[in-house]
């Protein structure tokens, strides 16, 4: 549940429009739910702004559309990362307003306003990135920021990005996806004077290692102010830019105790 769900609750309870055996039942499931295989944090919204996502991958159908349903359930904007079509399709069933985003592999329901903050920027290094690149700006934008892409501008070509720099400087947070070399959040990182989110993709052949190779180029990275994340972890970038780009941000700023 939502701060906003629950005042109005809490309002509901002060006006007489809600019992207090039902506010009771409602926060019941606070601070989690207990599936049987899963606990659900439904607390974590209060605490952190948004509500526990959902990994389908290792889950199987049954289970990933059981957390889905209580999830959704609680109302609020919801995502379901990694989803195969199978599983998508099945969740897709519990709630109109949830659309599968296939190269992401999420299945969202976008709880924020049509106009989204701040601005941050999703760059791939190649064509073969855009996937781990799509979950992050998926995850970012329904989590509320506004996301533009830029895609296919590696090192290979360095001309594609520095033809196109204005967009870099315009950017409060920068995500650079990379396989291969893993090259392409140093040269940003030099560009820039915003934070990098750097992420490391499995792209690439043999001394690649699976995507090694790129995590260890961008954790050695010279430029300043790059922070790498796991690899493949386009979902966990989207969320760390997230958070950077709304700081200061008067539409999220918490109301001060008193």
């Amino acid at each position: 549940m939502s701060p906003e769900g629950i005042e109005r609750l809490l309002k509901g309870v002060q006006a007489g429009r809600v019992t207090v055996e039902d506010a009771v039942q409602r926060l019941r499931t606070l601070p989690f739910e207990d599936l049987g295989f899963a606990s659900l944090d439904h607390h974590r919204s209060l605490r952190q702004g948004f509500p526990e996502v959902l990994l389908c991958e290792g889950k199987t159908a049954k289970q990933s559309v059981a957390i889905a349903r209580s999830l959704i359930k609680k109302g609020g904007p919801f995502l379901a990362t990694r989803a195969e079509p199978v599983i998508a399709k099945a969740i897709l069933k519990l709630d109109r307003r949830a659309r599968y985003h296939a190269d992401a592999r999420i299945v969202a329901i976008d709880g924020k306003p049509a106009r989204r903050a701040g601005h941050i920027l999703v760059l791939t290094a190649g064509t073969a990135d855009v996937p781990v690149a799509e979950e992050a700006r998926v995850t970012a934008e329904v989590m509320g920021s506004h996301v533009e892409t830029l895609y296919d501008v590696g090192v290979a070509g360095l001309h594609r990005l520095l033809g196109r720099k204005d967009r870099l400087f315009e950017a409060r947070v920068a995500i650079v996806v990379a396989g291969m070399d893993g090259g392409l959040p140093s040269v940003v990182g030099g560009l820039v004077d915003c934070p990098v989110v750097a992420v490391p993709t499995s792209r690439g052949y043999g001394a690649s290692f699976g995507g090694l190779a790129a995590l260890l180029t961008m954790l050695n990275s010279c430029a300043a102010g790059v922070g790498v994340m796991n690899i493949d972890n386009g979902f966990g970038a989207g969320c760390l830019a997230h958070r950077i780009n709304m700081l200061d941000n008067p539409r999220t700023r918490r109301p001060s105790a008193t």
